[in-house]
């Protein structure tokens, strides 16, 4: 009788244990809901992948990325300023030094020199060059030189500029200004050189850049190089109407 009840008492644990029918019902629709969420999630993601895997431009990893933008400043402004060197045979200039000791012109031999300057219209005097060249190539054919020259041209109160390059007797050549004093500090550019008689007469067109406005008395309009130019009479005189301040001599 005691092992009946006994029998009992766990078939009713065991009962009670297990869910209802209703209960089961309730948590396989519950399994069943919770799944379809689990299995469908992987083709949500998949579906996302997809999407992003368009190519991206670097702006949407890199957000400081941007197109370089141009530079607003303007092309830098060019003056220009027109110079006669005339000599005059009256400053022994210039003076030819044989290094190599040979009667031709030859690699290595030094011209120093120094001229008179005038404005580009003759009415002015300016001031002088000074400098030296070297010899770098004899053309015997042609009669004519390469020089290496390196050069200053002095306005008197206003400054120098300086030039260096190539300098040849038979033709027109360029030389880099390579800087200067004065109203001329801090100058570049270009300076042409036409020869119109070597070596007595030269005609130079500056091209400068990154100073301010040159002295109005040396924007002039030149007089056009000829053989047959001659500085006014008062300037070749320095009349003081007809000298920048202090040129230099």
């Amino acid at each position: 009788m005691a092992f009946t009840n006994s029998i009992k008492a766990v078939n009713l644990n065991a009962e009670a244990a297990l869910p209802s029918t209703g209960n089961r019902i309730s948590d396989l629709r519950f399994s069943s809901s919770v799944s379809t969420k689990i299995f469908n999630a992987p083709n949500q993601r998949s579906i996302s992948c997809a999407r992003s895997s368009k190519p991206r431009s670097p702006q949407a990893f890199w957000p400081f990325s941007s197109k370089p933008k141009p530079d607003p400043s303007p092309p830098p402004r060019v003056q220009e300023l027109y110079v006669y060197e005339m000599n005059e045979r009256d400053r022994g200039s210039p003076a030819y030094l044989r290094l190599s000791q040979k009667e031709q012109n030859t690699l290595g031999d030094l011209v120093p020199f120094s001229n008179k300057l005038y404005s580009g219209d003759l009415q002015k005097r300016l001031g002088i060059t000074a400098g030296i060249c070297v010899l770098i190539q004899h053309f015997p054919e042609q009669n004519a030189d390469r020089y290496e020259a390196i050069y200053s041209f002095y306005f008197g109160d206003y400054g120098h500029i300086s030039v260096q390059g190539a300098y040849l007797t038979s033709s027109d050549t360029y030389l880099a200004v390579t800087g200067g004093s004065g109203v001329f500090e801090g100058v570049s550019g270009t300076v042409k050189l036409q020869q119109i008689v070597f070596p007595f007469k030269l005609f130079y067109t500056f091209y400068l850049k990154g100073i301010k406005d040159l002295p109005v008395e040396l924007v002039v309009t030149p007089v056009a190089p000829t053989p047959s130019v001659e500085p006014s009479p008062a300037a070749k005189a320095a009349e003081p109407h007809a000298a920048i301040a202090n040129f230099t001599n």
